[in-house]
């Protein structure tokens, strides 16, 4: 009866560990979305590194931590603390017209972590995820666009949006994307011992 007893407390401890450091990563991955949205690359058309640092969240946490870091993000700056883009906070910010594209990190997570359920963590189900993650964004973003501009401004085509909003960030996002998933597994792996996995 005792030695059941030890165990049940070892158990109990270990879970109560498991959730301290769950709620641990998704701060710090939340909190490494924010820095990210606020390095801007100067090129042409200026990109941040927000979505490198969405990927790379799901990559090294996986599905069900990396979406929550992701969600801690987005009500990060809704209740107004400066984490998106342009050192912006505020529910306004996300009720404009490219908020969708931040709200859509959401979608895109739990397309990330459906993957990871149906195939695990194999490089090309990792991969297959975040493009699909990539693609729902996207779209997410571009639908909330048309329809903010829409009442705000008036109609506007599709294509004058994707010309605007998402073609010329594209390549910087594929590149992002490839990055992420081959950092993330490198520190997947040396972090396992420390993540419990």
């Amino acid at each position: 009866m005792k030695t059941q007893t030890q165990t049940e407390t070892v158990q109990k401890q270990t879970a109560g560990r498991g959730k301290t450091y769950d709620m641990a990563y998704t701060a710090v991955f939340a909190v490494l979305i924010a820095i990210c949205s606020w390095i801007s690359i100067p090129t042409v058309v200026p990109f941040t590194l927000q979505t490198f640092a969405v990927f790379l969240a799901v990559s090294v946490l996986g599905g069900r931590r990396g979406t929550m870091s992701i969600v801690v993000y987005v009500l990060l700056g809704a209740v107004g603390l400066p984490v998106f883009a342009g050192f912006k906070g505020g529910i306004g910010v996300l009720l404009n017209t490219t908020g969708g594209y931040i709200l859509g990190f959401i979608f895109a997570g739990l397309v990330m972590w459906l993957m990871e359920r149906l195939f695990g963590r194999k490089l090309w189900a990792q991969l297959l995820g975040m493009a699909l993650g990539m693609i729902v964004y996207l779209s997410v973003g571009t639908a909330w666009f048309m329809a903010v501009y829409l009442r705000q401004t008036g109609p506007v085509s599709l294509g004058t949006v994707l010309g605007w909003c998402v073609i010329p960030f594209l390549i910087p996002d594929i590149v992002k994307m490839l990055l992420a998933l081959s950092l993330g597994n490198l520190l997947r792996r040396r972090l396992a011992d420390i993540m419990g996995e």
